[in-house]
Formats: C-alpha cells, sequence, structure tokens
C-alpha cells in the first residue's frame, strides 16, 4: 500500500473522529432540538388543518344530504299532484260516462201520454 493511500485512509479516520466529536457536542445536539420542535410544530398544525378539513367536509356533506332529502320530496309532491291530476280526470270521465249512459236510456222529454 502506498503512501497515498495511506494518508488518504488516514485523512478519513480523522474526519470521521472529528465529525462524531462534532455531531455529539452541545451545540449539535440543541440544533437537533430545535429542528425537531419545528417538526413538531409542523406536525400539530397539519393535524389541526387536517382536523378542520375534516369537519368541513362533513359539514359540506350533511348539507348536501339535506339538499337531496328536500328535492326528494319535492319530486315526491309532484308525483302525488299528477297522480292525483289523473285520478280526478278519470272521476270527471267516469261521472261524464254515467251520465251519458243515463242519458241514453231516459225518455225523450215530451213523449209521454
Amino acid at each position: 500500500m502506498g503512501w497515498g493511500k495511506l494518508a488518504f485512509s488516514a485523512a478519513g479516520f480523522l474526519a470521521g473522529t472529528v465529525g462524531v466529536s462534532i455531531l455529539s457536542s452541545d451545540e449539535a445536539k440543541k440544533v437537533y432540538t430545535c429542528c425537531t420542535a419545528a417538526y413538531l410544530r409542523g406536525k400539530d398544525k397539519v393535524l389541526e388543518v387536517t382536523d378542520t378539513i375534516r369537519e368541513n367536509c362533513d359539514d359540506i356533506v350533511a348539507d348536501a344530504e339535506e339538499i337531496q332529502a328536500k328535492h326528494k320530496a319535492e319530486i315526491k309532491a309532484k308525483e302525488v299532484e299528477k297522480a292525483k291530476a289523473v285520478l280526478a280526470a278519470a272521476e270527471e270521465e267516469c261521472k261524464a260516462a254515467e251520465q251519458a249512459a243515463k242519458d241514453a236510456g231516459a225518455e225523450p222529454a215530451g213523449a209521454a201520454v
């Protein structure tokens, strides 16, 4: 092994040792703590926004179901009105047919003896 490779390996070992010392220092731990706290604040905010969105979606669904129920009730009422109109027309036709049958079976006016 040449001096170049040995020097390179020694430099890597030295950098690793210094790096570990830096990463485990009190200042580095403060940075990690601050970053973790910022992450937790962000996470709490995201959860809060998610809850707000979920509540809004629940409100929207409830309003939509209410509108749909009213719409169905209106359609049902229109169908009932149409059915009543058809029934009334059929009753009129029956009365007219009964009257026509009575008139056809009745004696003509002035035919009395």
